[in-house]
């Protein structure tokens, strides 16, 4: 784990919400906003991880397969930070990828963060202030092969925070993309090992001739470090950081 520097937050009296926070990013996030300060609303479809981490931060744990829009409207509480995290992966070359691992991923990663950012809007309006902060990806920058639908969701990702961003300035709302490189999370750890069983090779060696090839800083990014930049952007510092797209990456997009 990477030592980050902490950012001052007073978030006390404010309720989060964060998606996917029943491991990696997700967690990393729910972790620094409630040490921060606010109220957060643990969100994964893996009850167990939710119900864990909620009580390890004294939040509330939430069961919710986004994949289902009566799940997402559901979710219908005061949110005035909404972190749009959850996501997965599917590689597969364009011929032989699954149309219905297609649509899936676009429900999970840009219907969901829709209609999330439909429900909590009205609130962050009415009392002025609101922070709308979405885990994309230097895949929502630039392309890579075989990762139709995860490349797809998240440029779309990238235009759904623009417009809020748009409409909601000069209403107290900011709505900003961060966008990391490969963070090591369980599910890149997962990918690690399946490279090198595919390419026979060791996983140090996929992670630095595989992973880390574009990048010019030769690490993977812990996820606190993108819970620190989370956090940042809801500090008062960045009031007039809106519409954003904050690579975290290494230098893997300066190419």
């Amino acid at each position: 784990m990477t030592t980050t520097q902490v950012v001052a937050l007073q978030l006390h009296g404010r309720t989060a919400l964060v998606t996917g926070a029943g491991s990696g990013i997700g967690r990393a996030c729910a972790t620094r906003l409630a040490a921060g300060g606010a109220h957060v609303l643990v969100v994964d479809v893996d009850e167990p991880a939710a119900k864990e981490v909620a009580a390890a931060i004294g939040g509330r744990a939430v069961t919710a397969d986004l994949a289902e829009p009566d799940a997402v409207d559901a979710l219908d509480e005061r949110v005035d930070i909404l972190v749009n995290n959850a996501g997965l992966q599917h590689v597969a070359p364009l011929p032989e990828f699954p149309p219905e691992r297609f649509a899936h991923l676009q429900k999970v990663m840009v219907e969901a963060p829709f209609r999330l950012v439909r429900r909590v809007l009205p609130h962050m309006y009415e009392q002025g202030w609101g922070r709308v902060v979405n885990i994309s990806s230097v895949h929502g920058l630039i392309a890579s092969p075989f990762k139709a639908a995860y490349v797809t969701a998240k440029h779309a990702l990238e235009g759904l925070s623009k417009v809020v961003a748009l409409e909601g300035a000069g209403r107290g709302v900011t709505s900003n993309c961060v966008d990391p490189a490969f963070v090591r999370t369980p599910l890149v750890d997962k990918q690690i090992a399946d490279q090198a069983a595919v390419h026979g090779i060791s996983e140090s060696e996929v992670i630095e001739k595989i992973m880390l090839e574009r990048a010019a800083i030769k690490r993977l990014i812990a996820p606190d470090e993108v819970a620190e930049l989370v956090a940042y952007l809801c500090t008062p510092a960045a009031d007039l950081i809106t519409g954003a797209s904050i690579p975290l990456d290494g230098g893997w997009t300066a190419h």
